[in-house]
């Protein structure tokens, strides 16, 4: 009992030591950094560099902004409102949007597009009937993978989405669904402005397994309003009686200087620290003890899952979050998407009207950017593989060495190893995954951020 006690003591440290602000690396360098934005047609001749091989795949990501309500949780780019109206003229507009580049960069219908993910936002904000034009606009104007490669998915509200929707996206080639779940505890719910009973997470489950689909995502978020171990136990139950594919187990991101609607949470509502931490862990181990495989960082798969079926070698990551395949190019269309290319990041506009008129007017909606240096490009990579693999081979006994003295505290504490000029992350140190990527980014070394831009690591 007594080296149980310690363990939990040591542990709490732990958390407390390396809760810091910290990147998500979905990118590198992080969008903060971006400094070098590309000129419009810098950005073409990037997506055209990315695409000239006649092997290069490409996906492509549309953001579809409209929610009916606020979560009051959410860091997504939105707009709320309850007009259906404007369904159709931002379905014309992204089709525009994606002709527009297509006269610049043929390349984007001559390579075979593996991916089409649609997130928001909530895409079933759509009617089915408007949700099928989008699709089949974007498919008719690409090349799709053919032979069980390509992978459609969607972002679904379940108190939002109809079996209908389902079945107009799974006939276009749709297998995947991730499902928007947070919590299934009510009051949790209603503090973040989000009542959804179990009943229709539950129904949209069954539907999407009676059409066809084959991998189900649950997003789950610890670190809500008044979650406690009880409500992290119900809704770690619950979720195993559904017993979807994947599942992300996210962190509330507290950011209300991004999201002013957060200020509506009272600061004592929220766990954090240890507290907040304590429930990811409670989760986790349940989840590892039910048969799910740890994926990276807060993500879970069944051993059959194509994500967890990867392996170290094929799992990717990027503004999407963790994928079992990587393209040459990443095209995002829409209000805010991001876009990726070798050696570029590009985003549209972030707001609404600015977008619209862009495209309205036949211009690429760009906002900003970034042109990856060969610097950002080797740590790029390097911290690509400490987040799919937990382990990454440094390029010099100098960087080695520099690794060696910055992550001496997290060696130090049983966190990370290592051997050569290898870097290991342990078991341990799985939690502080963030914490032992600063060591890579080179940027933030340089100069940390004169205000506070980045959520808590833990």
């Amino acid at each position: 009992m007594s080296s149980q006690k310690n363990g939990h003591a040591g542990q709490v440290d732990l958390f407390k030591k390396y809760d810091v602000p910290a990147p998500r690396y979905t990118s590198y360098p992080t969008v903060p950094y971006w400094s070098e934005s590309p000129t419009p047609e810098q950005w073409i001749a990037e997506l055209k560099k990315g695409l000239e091989a006649p092997d290069a795949k490409l996906s492509i990501y549309v953001h579809v902004p409209y929610c009916e309500t606020l979560c009051t949780f959410c860091g997504c780019n939105t707009t709320i409102t309850k007009d259906h109206k404007r369904e159709s003229p931002y379905i014309d507009r992204v089709l525009k949007e994606l002709d527009l580049y297509l006269a610049q960069v043929p390349e984007i219908a001559q390579r075979e597009t593996v991916c089409l993910h649609l997130g928001g936002g909530s895409p079933t904000f759509l009617s089915s009937p408007e949700l099928a034009r989008l699709v089949k606009g974007i498919e008719d104007r690409l090349k799709i993978s053919s032979g069980g490669t390509f992978e459609g998915s969607i972002e679904v509200d379940p108190r939002r989405t109809t079996a209908d929707q389902l079945k107009s996206l799974h006939a276009l080639g749709f297998e995947r669904v991730s499902l928007g779940v947070q919590d299934f505890d009510p009051e949790v719910q209603r503090l973040v402005n989000r009542i959804q009973p179990f009943e229709q997470t539950e129904a949209i489950t069954k539907s999407a397994r009676e059409l066809g689909y084959k991998s189900l995502n649950f997003d789950l978020i610890y670190g809500l309003p008044k979650q406690t171990a009880e409500t992290t136990r119900v809704m770690v139950e619950k979720t195993l009686e559904l017993r979807p594919d994947r599942i992300a187990l996210y962190s509330f991101a507290l950011v209300p200087w991004i999201k002013p609607a957060q200020r509506l949470f009272r600061d004592e509502d929220l766990p954090a620290g240890e507290a907040k931490r304590a429930l990811y862990e409670q989760a986790r181990q349940t989840l590892l003890k039910a048969g799910y495989v740890e994926i990276g960082m807060d993500h879970f798969a069944l051993p059959s899952d194509g994500l967890a079926l990867a392996g170290k070698t094929k799992l990717h990551r990027n503004f999407m979050g963790y994928s079992d395949q990587r393209t040459e190019v990443l095209l995002g269309l829409g209000v805010s998407a991001i876009s990726e290319a070798p050696g570029c990041f590009h985003q549209n506009e972030k707001v609404l009207p600015v977008w619209e008129e862009a495209v309205d007017k036949g211009r690429i909606p760009g906002f900003r950017g970034h042109l990856l240096t060969e610097e950002d490009r080797k740590r790029r990579e390097q911290i690509l593989k400490l987040m799919t693999r937990y382990e990454v081979e440094l390029e010099s006994d100098e960087q080695a060495n520099d690794a060696k003295d910055f992550l001496k505290t997290m060696v130090e504490d049983g966190l990370v190893e290592f051997s050569g000029r290898r870097l290991f992350v342990l078991d341990a140190g799985k939690p502080f995954l963030r914490n032992a990527c600063l060591v890579l980014d080179a940027r933030l070394r340089r100069k940390s951020p004169d205000t506070r831009i980045f959520s808590m690591s833990v």
